[in-house]
């Protein structure tokens, strides 16, 4: 390994972790797009094809270890952790999802792409297609794909109705190619400029049209935000204080649809004193409304318990249960290998059952709600399930784990990607922030001060119809990844018969 490729390994990490700044709450999303050409840069100048996966898992490494710090806090600060295994754990963690972009940068090295253009769009392809593997694989990890760098204000997202948030990252990754490829061939400037233009105008041409409409008249909604320490939240002794914080929140709201965040009492359904949630429904029927709490629920089986939401006031009870859980916060993958970290991490309540996926949004204050819990929100495919149905979207959260990092601001804009995919406004409540309302354009129009107790009183539009994003999902996009590959490797054989061919 000589020592300018040292050099180069260095440099991509730093572009790996300057790439962070494209993401909430810093929003400067040109910044993705320069961070990649240059990555590409290194990559399509090196025809060593393990030398180039070194160089895109140096540039994961970067950005994951820069992105995810959050993840420190909840092993550490709130998980109880020892320093040096929360470090250790974090790097491995940052270590297996950098091996994506390795992967991707490697098969693309071995194609031998000759032709630019190609070489760009299977750039592109190959990056997604490992950037929705990651998202996937072992219930999956989407943190910080790139298309969320975007969000709200880039003209890429004009094609967030379209293709979703992989087909953002597809376009951001595809201008990066055609960025670097505008100064390395100045002869064809003129070519790859072009596309690159004719790519973010009709981005921002696309931002022009409606693809929902707005559904009855706007109802007023209030979202708590009860800032419960998580080292408080579930102590025996503070559980009382809690519920007298939610109940004198709901009881000064005066709106047709109050949410409290995710398990905001923490407590079983089956406990919570009858008198607490007759009291609670019935300022919900006078406001000609209802209340959404977050409580933890028994199973009809032995051992087994829900993250829930349950509805209580005009419409008749509803709940819904968490889907999507989060590995070994909210459940334990391969118990007989990982058991052992149970009793490492003090997190109450580790191991609950899974939701259906195929539950209906919530018939609620004359609008149709879908719900989803905290990082369900990360899962674009699994939020339009409940839709077209749907009329408004809503979060409950507890973020308190990510204490004072970047992880409550980056949730807020994985939650603004998700308005703009489905054209429909995101109301979010969360324990300490950010509480916001979204609009169906991505816009936060109003939130709250991170870590304050206090509640968002606003009105808000439901709507109605159907984004192509709602209708087809990731499968678009991904066919389109699929079939780029497909086109490189029937090329690359032809080459490999006949090596005068260009590819």
């Amino acid at each position: 390994m000589t020592e300018f490729y040292r050099i180069k390994l260095i440099i991509a990490a730093i572009l790996g972790a300057v790439t962070v700044l494209g993401f909430a709450p810093f929003y400067l999303f040109p910044i993705p797009v320069v961070t990649l050409a240059l990555l590409l840069k290194f990559c399509r100048n090196n025809q060593s094809a393990w030398q180039t996966s070194l160089l895109g898992f140096s540039f994961g490494m970067g950005l994951f270890s820069a992105g995810v710090t959050w993840l420190y806090v909840s092993l550490h600060d709130f998980g109880a952790m020892p320093t040096h295994i929360a470090i250790v754990v974090l790097m491995i963690l940052c270590a297996y999802m950098s091996l994506f972009p390795a992967l991707s940068l490697y098969i693309l090295t071995r194609l031998r792409i000759s032709s630019a253009l190609l070489w760009s769009c299977v750039a592109a392809a190959l990056w997604i297609l490992f950037e929705w593997l990651r998202g996937t694989l072992f219930t999956g990890f989407p943190w910080l794909a790139v298309g969320y760098s975007q969000a709200p204000s880039s003209p890429l997202v004009g094609f967030a109705p379209i293709i979703g948030v992989y087909g953002i990252s597809f376009l951001l990754v595809l201008s990066s190619a055609l960025l670097f490829l505008c100064i390395e061939n100045r002869l064809k400037a003129l070519r790859y400029g072009s596309l690159l233009v004719l790519i973010w105008l009709s981005s921002y041409i696309l931002q022009m049209i409606d693809w929902t409409s707005p559904q009855g008249e706007p109802i007023t909604v209030s979202l708590l935000q009860g800032n419960i320490s998580q080292d408080l939240k579930w102590r025996d002794d503070h559980i009382e204080n809690t519920m007298e914080i939610y109940k004198k929140l709901i009881l000064e709201s005066p709106s047709q649809l109050i949410v409290t965040p995710e398990i905001s009492i923490p407590l079983f359904s089956n406990v919570v004193p009858a008198r607490y949630v007759a009291q609670l429904a019935e300022h919900a029927r006078n406001n000609n409304g209802d209340v959404l709490i977050g409580l933890a629920e028994h199973g009809t089986n032995q051992g087994e318990y829900y993250n829930t939401m349950f509805s209580f006031g005009s419409a008749p009870e509803q709940s819904y249960r968490k889907y999507h859980l989060v590995p070994f916060g909210e459940y334990i993958p391969l118990k007989a290998v990982f058991g052992w970290i149970v009793h490492i991490l003090q997190i109450p309540l580790s191991d609950f059952s899974r939701g259906s996926l195929d539950q209906k949004p919530m018939y609620l204050a004359g609008q149709r709600i879908a719900i989803n819990i905290c990082y369900e929100d990360a899962f674009g495919e699994e939020i339009i399930k409940q839709l077209p149905d749907a009329t408004l979207l809503v979060n409950v959260s507890n973020d308190a784990w990510f204490g004072r990092s970047i992880g409550p601001q980056q949730h807020l804009q994985i939650s603004q990607m998700r308005a703009l995919e489905t054209g429909r406004y995101m109301l979010r409540a969360t324990n300490t922030g950010v509480t916001a309302i979204i609009d169906e354009r991505g816009q936060v129009l109003q939130s709250i001060e991170i870590f304050t107790t206090a509640a968002l009183h606003s009105a808000v539009q439901g709507f109605t119809g159907t984004t192509p994003y709602v209708r087809r999902g990731n499968y678009p996009i991904l066919l389109l990844a699929g079939l780029l590959c497909i086109v490189a490797l029937v090329l690359l054989r032809a080459k490999s018969k006949d090596p005068q061919k260009n590819l």
